[in-house]
């Protein structure tokens, strides 16, 4: 019953020239705004749950704005591709396929709820691991289904499976320090070296000029790590001006609703699917035509833009439970 399958490594081309276009926003109000840096990565709906809930209005300034690739789909799902197709938002079902429980979560939010069609953005989500059981319940075994093209947003079919360099999380950290770099300081980034800290889902990257330190950014996969940060936040001794915040141990590939291989370890497992992660094309943000396009024709204004790309956050009364905290 599926009429359309699309890849939200496009979507994710938004979120990371949104996120790109607010770092350097932040990074040159600094001085008028204290709470501008460090920018902390927002596309882990776990992470959010938790700063929301845990540490609220301390924490949320310093979220960045830019939606997930899966609720950035899901605004131009229901905005352009309905009106592109002549239908309301409530006509079109839109299903996610994520490695990931806690996108759930963040596609009931009351943010991503289209108040005037009684819609969501993203109706339903269902992990990887979801889908293997359905096909095996159906009886479907994928390599025996003729493959198919996959669709586009502006129509016709994709010429092939994209995915993002800078790691499986979707490369926020390598986008965003390349983009600062060349946007701020005129410099050009070739290859990025990463400097482990107390374990390899601790990172962080420097970009120096005569000894003089210009970017410091790090990758936080993670709860012990993410607790780390916080800390050291609400210290004053966080020395990073953004940092890729991932709830998961080595980031989304090894999400909590992946597929589990029987007769493989964890760690060879997800060696294999970052191969296979890496293995397509790797997209350029700006490079990419139908991206364009859509900024130019659609989304026109930053205002639009604003509306359609980015969110907001709240805090949340530490007294609530789990149960009846609204999202």
């Amino acid at each position: 019953g599926v009429h359309y399958v699309l890849d939200t490594t496009f979507s994710r081309n938004f979120s990371l020239l949104e996120s790109q276009q607010e770092f350097v926003r932040r990074f040159q109000g600094q001085a008028g705004d204290k709470q501008a840096l460090p920018m902390l990565a927002s596309a882990c709906p776990g992470w959010i749950c938790y700063a929301e809930k845990t540490h609220g209005s301390f924490i949320i300034p310093h979220i960045s704005t830019t939606k997930s690739p899966q609720q950035v789909m899901g605004s131009l799902v229901k905005g352009y591709f309905a009106e592109q197709k002549h239908l309301s938002p409530d006509r079109i079902y839109h299903v996610t396929v994520m490695p990931c429980y806690d996108k759930k979560l963040e596609a009931s939010r009351p943010d991503f709820f289209n108040q005037e069609y009684q819609t969501r953005d993203v109706d339903c989500v269902i992990t990887t691991g979801e889908v293997l059981k359905l096909l095996e319940q159906e009886g479907v075994s994928l390599p025996d289904v003729d493959p198919a093209p996959l669709d586009t947003l502006l129509g016709g079919a994709a010429e092939e499976l994209s995915t993002h360099a800078g790691g499986g999380s979707g490369g926020y950290l390598e986008h965003i320090f390349r983009h600062a770099a060349q946007q701020l300081f005129g410099i050009h980034v070739g290859s990025i070296h990463y400097k482990p800290l107390r374990n390899k889902d601790f990172q962080e990257v420097t970009l120096e000029r005569d000894g003089q330190v210009l970017l410091h950014f790090a990758l936080a996969y993670g709860f012990r790590n993410i607790q780390n940060l916080v800390q050291k936040l609400k210290r004053g001794k966080c020395p990073y001006h953004y940092v890729e915040v991932m709830a998961c141990p080595s980031g989304c590939l090894n999400g909590g609703g992946q597929i589990k291989l029987e007769g493989e370890s964890s760690k060879e497992e997800l060696q294999e699917v970052e191969r296979l992660y890496e293995s397509p094309r790797a997209e350029v943000p700006e490079e990419n035509q139908a991206v364009r396009e859509l900024y130019q024709h659609w989304l026109g204004g930053s205002e639009r833009a604003q509306a359609v790309l980015h969110t907001q956050y709240h805090a949340v009364e530490r007294a609530n439970s789990a149960l009846n905290i609204k999202w």
